[in-house]
């Protein structure tokens, strides 16, 4: 049985560099797409997505965003989830305070219809203050 701890080759560093991700500014996405939107003939859309080197997704994402929010939906964005308002965070704690009250009503109705129940098999003994005995 070999005990010789097994070495690993280096990595070759070309094939191991990570490739780095593109970023596009506002005005090189919005040359983009200018040109795409000029673009009449078939194939030619095709060719400007070879030339920048990006995919009609990227393409087509582009333009939902400046659709929906302009020019300005096109700048960067920080990453990671947007804050959440005061007024919302509000709304969210009072609609949790409210399942929890109404989770505990429908227990407490639930036993006092158990109790009910088990007056009426045991035979009510109980001693009104007025009548005496029931």
């Amino acid at each position: 049985m070999d005990t010789r701890p097994h070495i690993a080759p280096a990595p070759d560093p070309e094939v191991s560099a990570q490739p780095k991700r593109r970023h596009f500014s506002p005005e090189e996405k919005i040359r983009i797409l200018e040109e795409a939107d000029q673009c009449s003939k078939p194939g030619q859309i095709s060719a400007l997505l070879r030339r920048e080197g990006i995919y009609s997704a990227l393409l087509a994402n582009w333009r939902k965003i400046r659709d929906a929010e302009g020019m300005d939906g096109l700048r960067p964005r920080k990453p990671g989830r947007k804050p959440i308002p005061e007024a919302n965070r509000e709304v969210e704690r009072l609609q949790l305070e409210n399942l929890r009250l109404q989770e505990r009503l429908r227990k407490a109705e639930f036993i006092i219809e158990v109790q009910k129940k088990v007056a009426e098999l045991l035979g009510d003994g109980l001693v009104s203050p007025t009548n005496g005995p029931l």
